[in-house]
């Protein structure tokens, strides 16, 4: 794994040299350390040499010799390689194709043609919350012993940094924290941004676009309607369960839109999370009420 300090590594995949060329110019300037592949051949062989390790994947869906949904496959399938994080950019863009490549493990999707800010804030988002997941990751080594024999335990916490920490520490009352974490994380960062901050969908992906979605996170942190608002988080240890309760302080929202991926958002910067954390992380994941109470349950053998 690469440092988290050194500048993020991204592989580009397209067989248009000039597609290559046209994102390579998108993302200049920006600190990137680009490494283009013109085929799904090509890219494999970058991926599969060890010593060389990526923190993004951007990737074109139809190629020859090895397309684009194939490669991701085998993306997946390889456990050095399953939690590198895939944009997937192509023309074919009908709702059955976006809901495949979401399926197969394609986090983001970018239909083309798209503007520069589109794929940058999208770029942005994924390196973002693949650094926030490896940090939590590293949190998990160091904890994962002390925290195998919690039996009950209750949290609170206000900011995003607090959630991640405690997302990391809480995945480890579970038997394999880090299938979890990352799912556990998407539930305590929208108890503070969706619900104590009041954050919409549609408000965080114009911020996300715009580039100052964590600038929007720390002033509402300090108004004074949202000052002393805590979502909090139960953990309880049965003989066969662990169950993971997390509320926070908001009016809810439609959380049944959120449970399974919708193509229709498919090309936003965010809006998976949960139902990611439902069908990769959790036994059950059940919302109550108006949506401002969840709870995630993981079995114990």
């Amino acid at each position: 794994m690469v440092s988290l300090s050194a500048p993020a590594r991204i592989l580009v995949v397209d067989d248009e040299p000039f597609n290559l060329e046209i994102i390579g110019e998108y993302l200049d300037g920006h600190g990137y350390d680009l490494t283009m592949a013109r085929d799904g051949i090509e890219a494999w062989e970058c991926l599969e040499d060890s010593g060389r390790e990526f923190d993004l994947l951007v990737l074109d869906r139809m190629m020859p010799r090895l397309d684009g949904m194939e490669l991701l496959r085998r993306v997946r399938r390889t456990p050095r390689l399953s939690g590198l994080p895939v944009i997937m950019q192509t023309a074919a863009a009908t709702p059955d194709q976006v809901r495949e490549g979401l399926a197969a493990g394609a986090r983001y999707y970018l239909t083309k043609p798209y503007e520069p800010d589109a794929l940058l804030a999208i770029v942005k988002t994924a390196l973002e919350e693949a650094r926030r997941n490896r940090e939590i990751q590293i949190q998990v080594d160091g904890m994962r012993r002390a925290m195998g024999s919690l039996q009950l335990a209750e949290f609170e916490f206000a900011t995003l940094e607090q959630a991640g920490q405690l997302a990391a520490l809480a995945s480890l009352t579970a038997p394999e924290p880090e299938n979890i974490v990352m799912g556990l994380s998407e539930l305590l960062i929208n108890a503070v941004e969706h619900g104590n901050l009041a954050i919409s969908y549609a408000e965080k992906s114009r911020l996300r676009m715009e580039d100052r979605w964590q600038e929007e996170v720390e002033r509402r942190l300090g108004l004074p309607a949202y000052a002393d608002r805590r979502a909090r988080l139960r953990v309880e240890r049965t003989a066969g369960s662990v169950r993971y309760t997390v509320s926070d302080e908001g009016e809810g929202f439609e959380f049944v839109r959120y449970l399974d991926f919708d193509p229709s958002r498919a090309f936003d910067p965010n809006g998976r999370g949960i139902a990611m954390a439902r069908q990769l992380c959790f036994r059950s994941l059940e919302y109550q009420g108006c949506g401002n109470v969840v709870t995630a349950t993981v079995e114990v053998k």
